[in-house]
This record gives structure tokens, C-alpha cells and sequence, in this order.
């Protein structure tokens, strides 16, 4: 599969400094920072600095550093919020998954008890 990465995108801007954010963690490789949208008390979007499109994009063509210094924000951002009741941890991709940005980000979303992610099928 080919990626194309739009660097016009909200998050590319937020990188930029172009568009302000509530950070909630910063390293070399990744930004943490609430969703401006919450679907949960603690909804903060975790996304890489690199230019990866997707998941997929994001674990074939990161560096071993990025991945490590993403996963690295992920644990930084799940021990800072009080989530230590449970969370869910959500990427979306692409069209049939409903990602509205294209530059990959995980939602962390905690705070309350969360219902089933999907109905059952049938």
C-alpha cells in the first residue's frame, strides 16, 4: 500500500505550532494532548511527529526510536491521567475506519466506565 501524506493536516499544523493544543506530554518522537472533542472525562490523542498516515503506516515505516518514543508517550499519558480503573486505546484508519485525520493517532479514552466498543454483529 502507498501512503500520501497530506502535511496540511490539523495534527501536521499543531506540530508546526501553527494551532495551539493542551499538551499533556511532549518527547522527541510523539505529542500527547487533549482531544478537543472528548468522548470520556480523559480523551487525549497521542500522534507521532513523523508524517505516518495510519497505524499500519506508523509500525511499517517508523524507526525503531519513533515507535519506542510513541509507546514511550502512551505509558507517560496512561500514568498521568486518572485511568487506573481501565481505558481503551482506539486508532482509527482510513475510510471504513472512520479516521477523520490523516496523520495516525491513538485515542486514550478513561476516566468512567466505558461501554462495549461495538454492538455485536448478527
Amino acid at each position: 500500500m502507498q501512503y500520501e501524506y497530506d502535511d496540511q493536516n490539523i495534527f501536521a499544523k499543531i506540530l508546526r505550532g501553527e494551532i495551539p493544543n493542551q499538551t499533556v506530554f511532549e518527547n522527541e518522537h510523539a505529542l500527547a494532548f487533549d482531544d478537543i472533542n472528548p468522548q470520556a472525562p480523559v480523551h487525549v490523542l497521542v500522534i507521532p511527529k513523523g508524517p505516518y498516515v495510519s497505524l499500519d503506516h506508523f509500525a511499517r515505516d517508523a524507526t525503531d526510536e519513533e515507535q519506542l518514543g510513541f509507546m514511550r508517550a502512551v505509558a507517560e499519558v496512561c500514568s498521568s491521567k486518572s485511568i487506573e480503573d481501565g481505558f481503551r486505546a482506539i486508532s482509527n484508519a482510513r475510510t471504513h475506519g472512520v479516521q477523520d485525520v490523516p496523520h495516525y493517532h491513538l485515542h486514550i479514552i478513561g476516566g468512567a466506565q466505558l461501554g462495549r466498543m461495538l454492538p455485536p454483529v448478527g
